[in-house]
């Protein structure tokens, strides 16, 4: 069975769950605690795993997996059915560029290690550390919704008619935003496509939920 080092509030994790049960995939959740113990990632357990000391984590038997577009595009390829690219190259590329928007431009300078640094290092405020995530979220999600109103397109989902890899990384990002009170109005284009992906049973199942102890 396929196994997930899981954070249930990890952007990456939740991308990672989505695509699993969108594809109707068993797996074994393995919670790893970034706050509890100074953070379980950084235990030499743990390392021996994932030498980033991050979530999340795949195992496929022998394989061991990190970095959650790799894990899903390793899903893609072992289980293509159903798919979450599109068949034509643009569009897939399309898609693959508005997921790495969020992946590797937005989601890293919000991630929690980045927000500890802030804190622990500069001594910064819980007013300068929101500013600071605002000004990120804002900057990214501008782009977003700039790029999909000017497909004009009506669909539910960030491209054509099914849930891809873009609402994989969307739906997390906007989970994300909310956690952190920032204004999505602005953005109806991505509130909307948000508000349908949210009623999908694969995202259903995917939400984050407090480990129960």
């Amino acid at each position: 069975m396929l196994k997930i080092y899981d954070y249930f509030r990890s952007s990456a994790s939740f991308r990672v769950r989505i695509a699993l049960n969108v594809k109707k995939l068993d797996y074994q959740t393995i919670p790893v605690h970034l706050l509890n113990h100074g953070g379980e990632q950084f235990s030499d357990a743990y390392q021996q795993i994932n030498p980033q000391c991050l979530v999340p984590t795949l195992q496929d038997g022998a394989n061991t997996l990190s970095q959650s577009l790799a894990i899903i595009e390793y899903l893609e390829e072992i289980y293509p059915s159903p798919s979450l690219l599109p068949s034509h190259p643009y569009e897939k590329a399309l898609v693959r560029a508005f997921a790495l928007t969020i992946a590797a431009d937005l989601h890293p300078l919000n991630n929690l290690r980045v927000l500890q640094y802030l804190t622990n290092e500069y001594k910064i405020t819980e007013e300068q550390k929101s500013r600071w995530y605002h000004h990120w979220i804002e900057k990214g999600l501008s782009a977003l919704e700039k790029q999909l109103t000017s497909q004009k397109s009506s669909s539910d989902f960030c491209f054509g008619d099914n849930l891809t890899l873009a609402d994989i990384c969307l739906i997390p990002q906007m989970y994300n935003a909310r956690r952190f009170a920032c204004n999505l109005n602005v953005y109806p284009t991505l509130v909307r496509i948000d508000a349908h992906c949210q009623q999908h049973p694969a995202v259903i199942k995917a939400l984050p939920a407090e480990p129960v102890t």
